[in-house]
């Protein structure tokens, strides 16, 4: 009877060692951003399965290494990462609601004559029409992030989400006049299998992305000099940057981040151009 409690106890123990390299391993925010996703640990993959979507960065230039449990997302029209034999950058901002920012960061685009993608929310667009406009006026995309941000690789229901999805749709046209480009960044980088059947049953590709790092606590944002070093250490060819629009420091480190990107050769491309193992995305 001993021997049996302590062969269940040393069970008990292993499960919170795995689960904690699971956390380690795939929920490190800090380390590669994962969102606040939820992935029921050592279970298996199942078209309802919900993971946060992470990536492991590397600082030597080369490309991070797709998580194996990630492999279903290309055939669903899902994106993360470029071709590795050109030094391109696809950068991307999120944003659920403006912070002062957006300007400046439109400024540095526009000085650098540098193309983004900005995914918003559905509250983004009805209140700052006039930065929504501009964004579409200069040449960006305005993408879905979604109506109302909530967690879409939970919804089972296809005209729940198809409703989250369309809702932000109108509201963009409504606004500029032009439809929503089909480009979908799920909430939280919160994603299944479902989720992205989805989004491509409506025609969207989903975005994910190879960089992104701690900007998004607005008491508690990285220092200038933090922010540069780890933007340009982390940079790879191919690489999909999420920055969010809603941080002081994005605004103030991109004009310098920029620069530097073209000093070490890197050019920018629309996500229409997104080149990788798969054809080029079409307008």
């Amino acid at each position: 009877m001993k021997r049996k409690g302590l062969i269940i106890y040393a069970i008990a123990c292993l499960d919170v060692i795995l689960l904690g390299l699971a956390f380690v391993n795939g929920f490190a925010a800090d380390a590669c951003y994962s969102s606040r996703g939820e992935k029921t640990a050592l279970s298996a993959h199942t078209q309802d399965t919900v993971y946060g979507w992470y990536y492991k960065p590397r600082t030597d230039g080369s490309q991070p290494e797709e998580p194996p449990e990630f492999s279903f997302i290309s055939g669903f029209d899902g994106l993360w990462l470029g071709g590795s034999d050109e030094k391109i950058i696809y950068l991307t901002f999120d944003a659920g609601y403006e912070n002062g920012h957006t300007e400046q960061i439109l400024d540095t685009l526009k000085k650098h004559d540098v193309p983004a993608a900005f995914f918003l929310v559905g509250h983004y667009i009805k209140t700052n029409p006039e930065l929504v406009c501009r964004m579409e006026r200069e040449g960006h995309l305005v993408c879905n992030h979604s109506t109302t941000h909530k967690n879409m690789a939970k919804m089972s229901d296809f005209e729940t989400f198809k409703a989250e999805m369309s809702g932000v749709e109108k509201i963009y046209t409504d606004t500029t006049g032009k439809r929503m480009p089909k480009f979908f960044r799920p909430p939280e980088g919160s994603l299944s299998e479902r989720c992205l059947k989805y989004a491509q049953q409506l025609g969207y590709k989903t975005v994910f992305w190879s960089f992104a790092y701690k900007d998004w606590y607005n008491d508690n944002q990285p220092t200038e000099s933090a922010a540069y070093d780890t933007i340009i250490s982390r940079t790879h060819p191919g690489m999909v940057a999420l920055l969010h629009a809603t941080s002081a420091t994005n605004a103030k480190v991109l004009d310098s981040v920029i620069t530097e990107w073209k000093a070490m050769g890197y050019r920018f491309e629309s996500l229409y151009n997104f080149k990788s193992a798969s054809p080029t995305v079409t307008q």
